[in-house]
Formats: C-alpha cells, sequence, structure tokens
C-alpha cells in the first residue's frame, strides 16, 4: 500500500512539473491559472493544445508499457520478457511506415495513428493464429518472433526502396518514439484502448499468481490458461499498439520497470501489476520531461533516452542478480 501510494504521489508531482516544462518562460502559478481557468491567450493554447496533451499522454504510455511488461513476465516466468515480444510493436510500426511512404500520412489527419493500429491488429491477429488456440508459451514466443522479425524485415525494405528521401527521414525520426507535437486528437484516440488494454491485463493477476505454482496447480484452482493467454495478448496488443501508435517505438520500459520493483512486491506477479503500471507511467513522464531540458534545441527523441537510460539499468540489474547468485 505504501509502494502504490508512493509512486501515485511521484506520478501527479511529475505530471505537475511536466506541465510547467517547456520554452516559455512564465511562472508556476500563471501557467496553472491559464490552464485551470481558461485563458483565451497565448499561454492558455500553449497549457491546453500543446502541454497537457503531452503531460497526459506520458503517464498513460508509460502505465501501458509497465503494465504490460509485468504481465508478459508474469505468465511466461520470465524476467527477460518485454511487452514487444508477440510483434505487436513491431507491427504498428510497419502500418506507419506504410502510411508514410504512400502519403496516407499526410493526407488524413488520423492517417498514421490509425495505420499503425491496423498493424497492431493483423500482427496480434496473425500470432493469435501462428500460436493456435492449444498453443503454449513458447509456442506464443515463437510466434511473435516469427511476426516481429517479418515486420522487421518489411520495415527495412520499405526504407530501402523508398524513392522519397524525406519520407524515410520522417520515417526513422518516427520510429525514434516521441510526444512532441501530440495533440488532445491523440489522446482520445489512444484513451480507451489503453483503458480497456490496461483494464484485462489487470485482471490476469489471480491467474498470474496461480501460475507462479505451475499450470497443473493452476488449473486446479480454476485457472483457464487458454483464457489467460488470449488475455494477455489481446490487453497486450490494445496497449503496445495504442501507445506505438501515437507515440512511436519506445522501448524497456515494460522490461526494466518490472525488474526495478519486483522486490518491493515481494515477487508476486498481482501486486506487480498495479506497481509496475504506477512505475512505468513516473519513469516515462520524468523521461519526458528530461527530453525537454538535455538538449531543448535539438529535439531528443523519448525513445532513444529511454533506450540509453534502460539499457545500462538493465545491465546493472542482470549484474547484481548474477552476483546474488554467487
Amino acid at each position: 500500500m505504501k509502494l502504490v501510494l508512493g509512486l501515485s504521489l511521484t506520478v501527479l508531482a511529475l505530471v505537475t512539473l511536466s506541465l510547467l516544462t517547456g520554452p516559455a518562460e512564465v511562472g508556476a502559478g500563471e501557467s496553472l491559472r491559464a490552464l485551470v481557468f481558461g485563458s483565451d491567450g497565448p499561454l492558455g493554447m500553449v497549457m491546453r493544445e500543446i502541454r497537457l496533451p503531452r503531460a497526459l499522454l506520458a503517464p498513460l504510455i508509460g502505465a501501458g508499457l509497465g503494465l504490460a511488461g509485468a504481465a508478459m513476465q508474469g505468465y511466461l516466468r520470465n524476467p527477460l520478457a518485454d511487452p514487444g515480444l508477440i510483434g505487436v510493436s513491431g507491427s504498428a510500426a510497419l502500418g506507419a511506415v506504410l502510411a508514410i511512404q504512400t502519403g496516407i500520412a499526410g493526407s488524413l489527419t488520423l492517417g498514421l495513428p490509425l495505420s499503425a493500429l491496423a498493424g497492431a491488429l493483423v500482427g496480434v491477429a496473425l500470432v493469435l493464429v501462428l500460436a493456435g488456440p492449444g498453443g503454449g508459451a513458447l509456442t506464443l514466443i515463437l510466434a511473435g518472433i516469427a511476426i516481429s522479425a517479418l515486420a522487421g524485415a518489411l520495415t527495412s525494405l520499405v526504407l530501402n526502396l523508398s524513392p522519397n528521401p524525406y519520407a524515410a527521414n520522417e520515417i526513422v525520426f518516427w520510429t525514434m518514439g516521441s510526444l512532441a507535437d501530440r495533440s488532445m486528437t491523440h489522446l482520445w484516440l489512444a484513451l480507451p484502448l489503453l483503458a480497456v488494454g490496461m483494464a484485462l491485463l489487470l485482471s490476469l493477476g489471480r491467474g498470474l499468481d496461480a501460475l507462479t505454482l505451475g499450470e497443473d496447480a493452476a488449473a486446479a484452482m480454476g485457472v483457464r490458461p487458454a483464457r489467460l493467454r488470449l488475455g494477455l495478448v489481446i490487453g497486450t496488443a490494445l496497449v503496445v499498439g495504442a501507445a506505438t501508435a501515437v507515440a512511436g517505438s519506445i522501448g524497456f520500459v515494460g522490461l526494466v520497470v518490472p525488474h526495478l520493483l519486483r522486490r518491493a512486491t515481494g515477487g508476486r506477479p498481482a501486486p506487480l501489476l498495479w506497481a509496475s503500471a504506477l512505475g512505468g507511467a513516473a519513469m516515462l513522464t520524468a523521461a519526458d520531461i528530461a527530453v525537454r531540458l538535455v538538449l531543448p534545441d535539438r529535439d531528443l527523441k523519448l525513445g532513444v533516452l529511454t533506450a540509453l537510460v534502460g539499457a545500462p539499468l538493465f545491465l546493472h540489474l542482470i549484474w547484481r542478480s548474477r552476483g546474488e547468485r554467487a
């Protein structure tokens, strides 16, 4: 309870700080008044149309990725599992890349995120077909790896054959992940999918706890492995697909956050789900604040920063776990 409360307060403080972070040198009180009381001047527009969507999308996407990572690790009983393991992020990225290359992203306001969501839907459908109704965790992993590799190869092919250097440049920058220039339209597009996906993943807590005793013991406790797997895949697809559609590819959040919080929750999957959701929200919001402060004139990408921070941190956790086993 203390952990959840502490993380909740941290997320609230970071969201407030995100609202106050930007190139405009305006006091905190004046900025918050413009947001709350709806100033019609330039400051009110900046707060409502630029800073507010970004401050809300960061914790929502971070919470979804952290939760999906904890659920995936709990189901596979593998701390190295990542929500992108089932190929949804790669499929969503492929859909977005095709939208940029064909001009759909430029001709339709929501052409890019909708194409990314369509790619995610096709990817998860293929994973479910390949894994089959009776397939186990290994089959799911292999199907996800195959779809992810295929999506990555097709994305590289589009880049390789692209006759338009500007489209190729836009594709490369989009795949780096960012929340810059996102609007409330992007928020309303992603919010229902994130909400449904997160609710579905949070409902798996009891089944994941039972699964730690083994599949036979879980089945004896009334847990249906096939239903649990289906809920995991659909929930992860909704969360990762929505996140990739509006923010591009953002890695390491779903991998690192459950690692950091596993010991604080006693290693149980159910409480780790809630903690990872809040931890992911805090991590991604802090990272989005950092990209605006570290190199404000160079547009440092959010996905680049999470990788730069997440990879060394993950390597440290692996090194520490090796020392503990020794």
